[in-house]
C-alpha cells in the first residue's frame, strides 16, 4: 500500500467512525409550528434525526441517505416484514423527507434477489415520453431554436409519465408480503406529523428558491413566506399525507386514472406560472391516457463474472448495469490489485472512458433501438476494448466506440469516430438497499432528475413532477440511440447493483449522481474487490469521474491526493460541482455487505450529502 493511500485510507476511517458516533438527539413533539421557525423541544418528540453511517449486525438491515426513513424500513423489517417490503415503505418516506430527488412524481429501478430461488431480477419503472411527443419537441416554435437546458430543466415539456408508483405495486405483487396499503402508512404518518429539516434540506430549498418561485403550488409548499424553511424546523407536507391517504384507499389507479391523473396532465400541459414568472417553461406533451397506460417492464439484469463474483446491474433502458459491467471486463484483463496507487487508478479511468465511449454509441431503450447488449458485456469485446489502454499514458479523449457487434478478441485498430461525450454533473436522486432475515435483498434507485425535478408541484397534491426527458439528447439525430420519441425511455445512468459470490449476496449497492451514478459504483466495486479497502473505506474515499472526456471530474480530496500522480500519465481534472448547489461532491452512495454467519454490515455515506443512515436488526447474533 502507497504512502498516499495509506494517509488516505486512515484519514477516512477515522472521520467515518468520528462521525457514526454524531447525530443529534432525538427529543421530541406535537404543537404544531411554522415549517419556516426553529421548533421547541416540545416539537421534536416521536421524530429521529441521528444519522448512523455504518452498523454491523444481523436479521437485515436498511440503509438511506435520511434517518426517518431508514427507520421506518428497519420497522417493517422488525415486525416480519421482507426486504421488498421494507424498500417500498422506505422508498415512500424518501419521498417525504427527500422530495427533491424522488417521489411518486419520479422513476426509477428495483433490483432484487430472491432468496428462495437463488434468482435476480429487475423492475424497470423508469418515465417514459408521452406518446403524442413530437421529436422537435425541444425546439423554440418562437426562434427555432433548440430551448437552452436551463430553460428545459423547468417545463412541462421535460415530464415524462411517472413510474414510481407503478413499480411499488408491482415490487410488492410479486415478491413482498404486505399490500400497498400497508406500505404506505408509516410515509403517511411522517407527511403529516412533519420532520426535523436538516441542513442539505434546507441548503436544496435555498438553492432552488428562484425557480420554485416561479410556480405557486410550490412557493406555497416548500417557500413559507418566500423563506427556505429553517435547519432544526419541522417540516409537513399534509397534501402529500392525502395523496398517500388515496392511493392507500383506492390503489395506483388513483394515480394513474381519474381526476389526479387528469390533474397531473393539466400541470404539465399548461405549467401553473406565477403572474411575474421570469422563465419560460415551455408546455408539455403528458395526458391521461398517458399515464392510464404506463408499465412497468419486468426484465433480466445485466450479468459479468469479475474475479470470481457475479455482478448483476440494471439492463436498458439504464445504461449503468452494461456500462458498469463492461469496465469491469475491461479491468479484469489487468492485475490491478497487485499495483501502486498511480497505475491501478490509470487503468480504472482508461475503463471508465472505453466504457463511455461505448455507452453514448449504442445504448438506448431497446423497444425503440436494438442495443448490442451481449456483445457489450462479452469477454472478447473487452480483451479488444482492453488493447486500447497505454499502461504509461493516458489516451486523448474522446476516445472511439468499439464495435460490439463484430469482435474476435485480437488488438485490431479502432474503425469508429470519436464523439464528443456528455459531462453531465451531479444530478439529484436517491437509492437505498435493504436486506431482511430470509437472506432477500433489495437495491432500489428513485429519481425525479435535477434536484427539485421540474419545480412544479402538482397544485394541492404534495409532490414535484420529474424533469426526466432531459436525459435524451437535446439535439435529434437519427443515428443518435437516445434521440426522443414519443413513448421511448430515456437513456439513465442509474446502476443499482447486486454481487453474489458463489450463489449468495456478497454485496449491494447504489447512488445517485447522473451519469456519475455509473463511476461510483464501478470505483466502490474497484475500491472493494481490486483494492483491498473495506466496504465503509471504499464509499467514503473520495470519487473521480472520468466519462470519455477531456478533464477527469473528481471531488477536491481526489485531485489533492492522487491528482499530481495521475497527472504524469498524461490525466487533467476539473473540481466536481452540482448544476444547483455548490457542492463539490460525487454520489450519495448506499450499500450492505454479507459477512460469515449471517452478519450485516450497512454502510451510507459518512459525509457527502450531509451524511445518512445506516440500521441494523439486531446488533448481536
Amino acid at each position: 500500500m502507497s504512502q498516499v493511500r495509506r494517509q488516505l485510507v486512515a484519514g477516512v476511517a477515522a472521520t467515518a467512525t468520528a462521525l457514526a458516533g454524531l447525530g443529534l438527539a432525538a427529543p421530541s413533539s406535537a404543537s404544531a409550528t411554522s415549517r419556516s421557525e426553529r421548533s421547541p423541544a416540545s416539537e421534536r418528540v416521536g421524530r429521529y434525526e441521528t444519522k448512523t453511517p455504518t452498523s454491523r449486525g444481523y436479521g437485515g438491515a436498511v440503509t438511506s441517505v435520511d434517518p426517518e426513513a431508514s427507520r421506518i424500513g428497519l420497522r417493517v423489517l422488525r415486525r416480519g416484514g421482507n426486504a421488498v417490503d421494507a424498500a417500498v415503505a422506505t422508498a415512500a418516506a424518501l419521498g417525504v423527507t427527500e422530495p427533491y430527488s424522488a417521489g411518486i412524481g419520479g422513476g426509477g429501478y428495483f433490483v432484487y434477489y430472491n432468496a428462495r430461488t437463488g434468482k435476480v431480477r429487475t423492475l424497470d419503472g423508469r418515465e417514459t415520453a408521452p406518446r403524442g411527443m413530437p421529436r422537435d419537441a425541444f425546439v423554440d416554435p418562437g426562434t427555432d431554436q433548440p430551448y437552452s437546458f436551463s430553460d428545459l430543466v423547468s417545463s412541462g415539456v421535460s415530464v415524462g409519465t411517472p413510474g414510481t408508483l407503478a413499480t411499488w405495486h408491482s415490487a410488492l405483487r410479486l415478491w413482498g408480503k404486505s399490500r400497498l396499503r400497508k406500505a404506505l402508512a408509516p410515509a403517511t404518518r411522517l407527511a403529516r406529523r412533519g420532520f426535523i429539516v436538516d441542513s442539505t434540506f434546507a441548503e436544496q430549498t435555498e438553492d432552488n428558491r428562484e425557480r420554485f418561485d416561479q410556480f405557486p403550488a410550490t412557493r406555497r409548499l416548500f417557500l413559507r413566506d418566500g423563506q427556505a424553511p429553517k435547519v432544526g424546523s419541522v417540516f409537513r407536507n399534509r397534501d402529500l399525507a392525502a395523496t398517500y391517504d388515496r392511493i392507500a384507499r383506492r390503489g395506483p389507479a388513483a394515480f394513474y386514472r381519474g381526476r389526479l391523473a387528469r390533474q397531473i396532465s393539466r400541470t404539465v400541459q399548461n405549467p401553473p406560472k406565477s403572474s411575474n414568472a421570469t422563465l419560460p417553461a415551455p408546455a408539455g406533451y403528458l395526458t391521461p391516457r398517458d399515464l392510464a397506460r404506463y408499465q412497468v417492464l419486468r426484465q433480466r439484469p445485466t450479468r459479468v463474472s469479475f474475479r470470481g463474483y457475479d455482478v448483476y446491474g440494471m439492463a436498458p433502458s439504464s445504461s449503468g448495469g452494461s456500462t458498469v459491467g463492461e469496465a469491469l471486463n475491461i479491468l479484469e484483463r489487468f492485475p490491478v490489485g497487485s499495483m501502486g496507487d498511480g497505475d491501478a487508478l490509470h487503468h480504472y479511468l482508461e475503463a471508465s472512458a472505453l466504457a463511455f465511449a461505448d455507452r453514448g454509441a449504442y445504448l438506448g431503450d431497446p423497444a425503440y433501438v436494438d442495443v448490442p447488449l451481449r456483445g457489450l458485456l462479452a469477454d472478447g469485446f473487452a480483451a479488444e476494448r482492453a488493447c486500447r489502454i497505454d499502461p504509461d499514458h493516458a489516451a486523448s479523449k474522446p476516445v472511439p466506440a468499439g464495435d460490439a457487434r463484430s469482435h474476435d478478441g485480437r488488438c485490431d485498430e479502432a474503425s469508429r469516430t470519436a464523439e464528443p461525450q456528455e459531462d453531465t454533473e451531479n444530478i439529484s436522486t436517491t437509492n437505498l438497499t435493504v436486506a431482511d432475515r430470509w437472506g432477500n435483498v433489495v437495491d432500489y434507485t428513485l429519481t425525479i432528475e435535477q434536484t427539485g425535478g421540474s419545480a412544479m408541484t402538482v397544485p394541492g397534491r404534495g409532490f414535484l413532477l420529474n424533469n426526466e426527458l432531459t436525459d435524451f439528447s437535446t439535439e435529434w439525430k437519427a443515428e443518435d440511440p437516445n434521440r426522443l420519441q414519443g413513448g421511448k425511455r430515456p437513456r439513465s445512468s442509474m446502476s443499482p447493483t447486486i454481487v453474489l459470490r458463489n450463489g449468495k449476496p456478497f454485496l449491494a449497492l447504489g447512488s445517485p449522481g447522473g451519469s456519475t451514478i455509473i463511476t461510483t459504483v464501478l470505483q466502490m466495486l474497484f475500491n472493494r474487490i481490486d483494492r483491498g479497502m473495506d466496504l465503509q473505506q471504499a464509499i467514503a474515499a473520495p470519487r473521480a469521474a472520468q466519462r470519455n472526456t477531456a478533464k477527469v471530474t473528481a471531488e477536491p480530496e481526489f485531485i489533492s491526493a492522487y491528482g499530481p500522480l495521475l497527472e504524469g500519465y498524461g490525466h487533467s481534472f476539473q473540481s466536481a460541482g452540482d448544476a444547483f448547489t455548490s457542492k463539490s461532491q460525487i454520489g450519495a452512495a448506499t450499500a450492505i455487505e454479507f459477512g460469515p454467519r449471517g452478519q450485516l454490515t450497512a454502510v451510507s455515506e459518512p459525509v457527502r450529502r450531509g451524511g445518512g443512515s445506516a440500521l441494523v436488526v439486531r446488533r448481536s447474533r
